[in-house]
């Protein structure tokens, strides 16, 4: 398989973890499979020591097990896990959608609705995982934009252990389009500064976006 370009120095760490972890969330990197560590060695141009630092960080972040003498794998998302968190992630962003809608410049809300409009355009492209960045983009921008530090480093926390299973439901074109419509109306709300209703659509995004997970399992199963 063709990875990527090989990385510089510089950024040696941090960019590791960062395209590993895209591997896995686009399903390059399939759950339960053994992470190819000379294959990535290879391609990124490392040795096996900073690999397996970045693989520490993506155990511990939840995107792949550590085997004790035989290295790591991708890990499987559960229903449990996914049960447990979502609930949790649709609350925070609620927050979030509730004090972005006061905290933000009229500047910052601009920009957000930049990064909208990119999500869009890469939603006609089909274009899967620059949709993605752009959407995670997106909610980012309203965490950051609470102004509240408890709120952003639990958000932060939760995210990261459902990243991937956000990315597998937008493998649905309905869900997809569904999402798109969502969307749309937060940005309207996030510029009338309607900090309730913002709130509760955003909170409804996440619970749609935890169904459609639930019911790909399903079909899946």
């Amino acid at each position: 398989m063709t990875l990527a370009r090989t990385i510089k120095r510089p950024t040696l760490h941090q960019e590791l973890v960062d395209r590993i972890r895209d591997l896995v969330i686009e399903d390059r990197l399939k759950p339960g499979e053994k992470v190819p560590e000379k294959e990535l060695c290879e391609a990124f141009g490392v040795s096996r020591t900073p690999l397996r630092e970045a693989l520490k960080v993506l155990a511990s972040e939840g995107f792949v097990e550590l085997q004790t003498n035989r290295g790591a794998r991708v890990a499987e998302v559960t229903r449990e896990e996914l049960q447990d968190t979502f609930p949790v992630i649709a609350r925070l962003e609620q927050l979030a959608g509730e004090l972005a809608c006061v905290q933000l410049s009229d500047a910052e809300i601009a920009r957000i609705d930049d990064k909208h409009k990119a999500m869009v355009a890469a939603f006609e492209a089909r274009d899967r995982p620059r949709y993605f960045k752009e959407n995670q983009s997106i909610h980012q921008a309203l965490i950051n934009g609470a102004n509240n530090k408890i709120l952003q480093d639990h958000h932060k926390l939760l995210a990261a252990k459902i990243k991937r299973a956000r990315f597998m439901v937008n493998l649905s074109d309905e869900r997809w389009a569904t999402a798109i419509a969502e969307h749309e109306i937060m940005i309207a709300q996030l510029r009338a500064r309607d900090a309730e209703q913002l709130g509760q659509t955003m909170k409804h995004h996440i619970e749609n976006k935890f169904r459609s997970i639930m019911k790909l399992l399903d079909d899946q199963a």
